[in-house]
């Protein structure tokens, strides 16, 4: 599944007038183009507002400054597009103006060597760095494209509008963001601990409710509420449930109506929940397949409340535009130092499997009793790309931080049990490190996509976190 939302971007198109203005002209005209036919809206002046639709004046900045104001919930990043050297001053003023903070991506025409007359000649090449070292005064910080110059007809412009819309989607996705916490952390999990106040301080805010809230929610329930029985046919709809009790999946249904009510009543957008072993030794099933539902459905969920983790796993949803899931770096694969077994009881989204079905949880039904463990979502992880990301919380450096790259998931054969898959990742051994000498969690967001590149450039260039890249960028 994929739920890739439509991208409006504000648009400036660069112009000199020492240049040829036919280029401006040209040049606003297959931008709109590209960005039609990619499925996404521009923002942009028109020829009756200014020169071309251009900008170079301080007047034409501030119109489009002004147009940028009227359209600002709807414009999710900006390009500035050059084809020719364009009015440095005029471009970061209108970005100033306009009062913007959202990506920006720079991208210059590339001139053609056969033909480079005064009549033609852009100097796209040259005014692409005048244009960034004014960005780079005006503090204003901004995306590059994969080559210097770039045809926006060409592949690699398709492919650099991609990246930079995922960027935009982390970014904008994750402002004012509201997380669900509910419950408490487990005791024998100190891994998942972090700072609210961190991420206070980063825009993301964590809403908190006590498990015994949620079960006296549910205790007021009653059997036949419209919202239980809504959630029971969406289970039974989700996943095979053959021999699973039917009072084991009325008790489900109602954990998942309750959460989902307190979730839209608090506007919290994703969530972590509590699991071991609360939740089984008094309530009496696992919450797993409930979470995987809201995962599948791009809200993302997280066990042992591992708020970083659901915001992870958000991180790479926003991306993609796919579910993600929460897994743990669990085995080696064999003698193979570059193939890992990763695991989870399981919570995964069925997006995830080859096939799934609900089961029990195999590990803590040996302390609680099968009868109280029913509810994972199960199944072998196919194979395919795949993203992995992980941020935290640094409590002694006030920051926050982490790491992402990308490997792929393999059809290389296992037999165990919860829901797991073999990864291969290039240069694991180096990663691991990573992980073990920075002290990161053995939790790690995972996602079928390629988008990694877009997660280390909106942590490191727009939302000021500190991000490991494993793997090689351009810059």
């Amino acid at each position: 599944m994929s739920a890739q939302q439509k991208m409006t971007f504000g648009v400036i198109v660069g112009n000199r007038g020492f240049f040829p203005d036919q280029l401006a002209k040209t040049g606003r005209e297959e931008i709109i183009q590209v960005l039609e036919a990619a499925g996404a809206k521009a923002v942009v002046l028109s020829p009756e507002e200014s020169k071309y639709g251009a900008v170079e004046s301080y007047a034409e900045s501030q119109k489009c400054a002004a147009l940028f104001k009227k359209h600002a919930e709807e414009i999710d990043g900006i390009i500035l597009t050059l084809p020719n050297f364009g009015e440095e001053r005029g471009i970061v003023d209108a970005i100033r103006l306009s009062g913007l903070k959202v990506p920006v991506l720079v991208q210059a025409t590339p001139d053609r060597s056969e033909d480079m007359t005064i009549a033609v000649r852009r100097d796209s090449f040259c005014g692409k760095m005048s244009a960034c070292n004014n960005m780079m005064q005006y503090g204003i910080p901004y995306s590059l494209t994969t080559l210097h110059t770039e045809s926006l007809t060409s592949p690699e412009f398709k492919a650099d509008l991609e990246w930079f819309s995922a960027v935009c989607r982390i970014v904008k996705g994750l402002k004012n963001l509201k997380i669900g916490a509910i419950g408490a952390r487990p005791a024998a999990f100190n891994t998942v601990r972090y700072s609210e106040r961190i991420m206070e301080t980063n825009g993301i805010s964590v809403d908190t409710i006590d498990l015994s809230e949620i079960f006296g929610r549910i205790n007021k329930m009653k059997d036949n509420d419209e919202a239980a029985q809504a959630k029971l046919a969406a289970i039974k709809s989700y996943v095979t449930t053959k021999g699973i009790p039917d009072a084991a999946l009325l008790k489900m249904a109602k954990l998942g109506a309750v959460i989902d009510g307190w979730m839209k009543q608090t506007n919290c957008t994703i969530s972590a929940v509590q699991c071991w072993t609360s939740m089984e030794e008094f309530f009496g099933v696992v919450p797993c397949t409930i979470m995987s539902m809201m995962s599948n459905n791009l809200i993302p969920s997280a066990c042992e409340v591992d708020v970083p983790g659901t915001l992870s796993m958000y991180m790479l949803a926003l991306a993609s535009g796919t579910p993600s899931a929460l897994l743990d770096w669990n085995n080696n694969y064999g003698s193979h130092p570059d193939k890992c077994v990763c695991f989870h009881c399981s919570n995964l989204p069925k997006h995830f499997f080859k096939e799934a079905k609900m089961d029990f949880q195999a590990i803590i039904a040996g302390t609680v009793g099968k009868e109280n463990a029913f509810g994972t979502c199960v199944g072998r992880v196919k194979a395919g790309a795949m993203s992995y990301a992980r941020y935290s919380t640094d409590d002694r450096r006030g920051v926050i931080r982490g790491y992402t790259g990308a490997g792929k998931f393999t059809d290389d054969p296992l037999e165990t049990f919860g829901g797991a898959g073999v990864a291969e990742i290039p240069q694991l051994q180096k990663l691991l490190k990573y992980i073990c000498r920075e002290g990161f969690e053995h939790h790690v967001a995972a996602n079928f996509s390629d988008v990694s590149k877009a997660i280390h450039e909106a942590t490191t260039r727009y939302l000021g976190w500190e991000s490991y890249f494993h793997g090689q960028t351009e810059d």
